[in-house]
């Protein structure tokens, strides 16, 4: 029997969000049907909404819930169980069979959901999409795991594998941001270097765990980091003393923090260690320009991370342990709270950078 739902659409000819009432289909063999707690915001629901279209799109790609219905071939949920949904495969390592996309029917056409989406109170999933959590999670806070924290943590993590003692310097310190600001504390790394363009923000920031903050409105970002850092006794291939960072993560994708985190990174101690590396976590929505001789000569790397390089069975509770043992303050990250019929604000106050951490839609 088909339920009943709230949907978020994003009709194809207006950038102004709708809230439709729909039947969602009865879950196929691998498809999982999820009551809705709480759904993360994300700026990279922005980009979708500026993006042309033929079609309606629905939003949303990290929540927490409860089951509902689940199909004949589910055997890692059951009906109750709560489960956090997200974008990333959980297993994808097992993959046997392309994931199932849903097909909706709205007023103004029909719309497949990319994956998942969760700007809904309810939705529909292929179970590869929908990890199973302890009952006693919080709701409402551990709805942002599925994106920002995977996202930002993992770039720490999982892509960088950064060590205790490396230094790190993350650039943008919004959700995304400030979970990596998080990661990198729980791997002990030092210094923890933020840079925004917000003075509050940046204090903000110290509450996760940076030790340190760069107002790139105020200062030239990339020689404050340099004049940070510095191993003694280390030169490049110049001759030149080796300054920079170890990890450089860029958290915002625009293109001129695209092309501040290589000249962040320290160069490499010539004939003993490369140079640090760049990370883009930040989703590019333009082109980059990077400066080939100094990633040869000094021997940097750039390189992607992509949902955090996470595994959601193996990371997901990892990150739950965290908030569970006070080390993520998911409550002092989720910043602004809207309910559905409020999500043209939220995504307002989301482009107007208003939102300090992390926003989310509530549905109880």
């Amino acid at each position: 029997m088909p339920i009943a739902a709230r949907v978020v659409v994003l009709p194809k000819d207006t950038e102004t969000l709708q809230i439709q009432e729909i039947q969602l289909p009865d879950p196929g063999p691998t498809q999982i049907v999820v009551k809705q707690y709480a759904s993360g915001i994300c700026h990279s629901q922005l980009h979708q909404m500026h993006t042309p279209r033929n079609n309606p799109v629905v939003l949303g790609h990290e929540s927490t819930g409860v089951v509902l219905r689940k199909g004949s071939a589910v055997t890692h949920v059951d009906e109750g169980d709560t489960v956090l949904v997200t974008w990333v495969p959980r297993d994808a390592v097992n993959i046997k069979e392309r994931p199932a996309h849903a097909e909706l029917v709205f007023d103004g056409g029909k719309a497949i959901s990319q994956n998942v989406f969760t700007w809904a109170d309810h939705t529909i999933a292929d179970q590869q999409f929908v990890v199973k959590a302890d009952p006693d999670i919080k709701h409402d806070v551990t709805a942002i795991i599925g994106c920002a924290v995977m996202t930002g943590a993992g770039a720490v993590i999982n892509t960088a594998n950064v060590q205790k003692g490396n230094s790190v310097a993350i650039f943008g310190v919004g959700g995304v941001g400030l979970s990596a600001v998080v990661g990198a504390k729980m791997r002990g790394a030092d210094p923890i270097i933020a840079v925004d363009l917000d003075d509050e923000k940046l204090e903000f920031a110290k509450k996760f765990g940076a030790t340190d903050g760069i107002n790139a409105s105020e200062k030239n970002a990339v020689e404050t980091i340099h004049q940070m850092t510095g191993r003694p006794n280390e030169y490049t291939i110049a001759g030149q003393p080796v300054t920079g960072v170890d990890f450089a993560f860029d958290c915002i994708g625009l293109r001129q923090t695209m092309e501040q985190i290589v000249p962040a990174c320290r160069g490499g101690h010539f004939g003993a260690c490369q140079g640090g590396t760049a990370v883009l976590v930040g989703v590019p929505m333009t082109t980059v320009e990077l400066n080939a001789g100094q990633i040869l000569g000094q021997e940097k790397q750039f390189r992607g991370s992509i949902g955090g390089s996470c595994t959601p069975d193996r990371d997901f509770p990892l990150f739950l342990d965290w908030h569970a043992n006070g080390h993520l303050d998911l409550e002092a990250l989720i910043t602004e709270r809207y309910s559905i019929d409020e999500i043209n604000e939220a995504t307002t106050a989301l482009q107007e950078g208003k939102i300090a951490g992390r926003a989310i839609m509530e549905f109880e």
